[in-house]
């Protein structure tokens, strides 16, 4: 399962971890990705969006029945 963002495309991204003593260790920070039941075409559909995404108004949630 990828972890990106199905409308901005963000993904992990990845760096190091610097102790004290500036020992590097590799890591990834993945995307705060939430599943939404959002209008897809006229549709609604679940997908995953990450936080800035949902905050900003790009996404247009699905009404609940």
């Amino acid at each position: 399962m990828a972890q990106r963002c199905e409308i901005c495309g963000k993904g992990p991204m990845t760096g190091n971890t610097i102790s004290h003593a500036h020992n590097l260790n590799k890591r990834r920070w993945l995307p705060n990705l939430k599943k939404v039941r959002a209008m897809v075409d006229g549709r609604p559909r679940t997908i995953k969006v990450c936080t800035r995404c949902l905050r900003s108004g790009k996404v247009v949630k699905a009404p609940r029945l």
